[in-house]
């Protein structure tokens, strides 16, 4: 059994999260993006609410536009967001989110780094993944292979965004995100 399994605390409620999903791609749309469906399929599997999903180019100011949008909106708890996280010319999702996030939750990037290691090897160094808060919203930013997608879900995310899991979750600390 996962480890992360065993932190579930079953006497506590699971409480579902309104999840947007969103795709960074010049070159994936509705048809074919394969990494958006596969989040997407796996935030409503764990009970999630699937409230947005939407593709935006490799445009700093576009993604600045949507997830402002998002943080705005009440019925959206968290954003996740899949590709442009790279290091080309074109990768500027992590410049986009800190335009917008009042706290980065550091360790977010560093154990998907990590994680990733042990199945890509060096190659994760590529990866700019990271997180945030603002205004009381989640945000996560995933590199946009499917690969990538399943590992910043199945190893951290389902988990952090699960009420139950113990010792300590994102979702518990939802009614404070806002506190001055």
């Amino acid at each position: 059994m996962n480890q992360q399994a065993d932190r579930l605390d079953h006497s506590k409620t699971f409480l579902p999260v309104r999840i947007a999903v969103l795709t960074v791609s010049d070159s994936r749309n509705a048809a074919t993006d394969s990494s958006g469906d596969i989040l997407a399929a796996r935030v409503q599997a764990a009970g999630h609410v699937l409230a947005d999903r939407a593709i935006e180019r490799d445009d700093a100011d576009a993604i600045v536009a949507r997830l402002t949008g998002w943080i705005d909106d009440p019925a959206i708890d968290v954003v996740i967001s899949t590709g442009g996280t790279g290091v080309t010319g074109r990768d500027v999702t992590p410049e986009a989110l800190d335009r917008v996030v009042e706290k980065k939750i550091e360790g977010f990037g560093e154990l998907f780094r990590m994680l990733s290691y042990a199945k890509i090897g060096t190659s994760t160094i590529q990866s700019r993944a990271l997180a945030g808060v603002a205004r009381g919203t989640y945000l996560f930013a995933l590199p946009g292979s499917r690969g990538a997608v399943q590992d910043g879900w199945d190893d951290i995310l389902v988990w952090q965004l699960d009420s139950r899991h113990a010792p300590c979750n994102f979702v518990e600390l939802m009614p404070r995100l806002r506190e001055r």
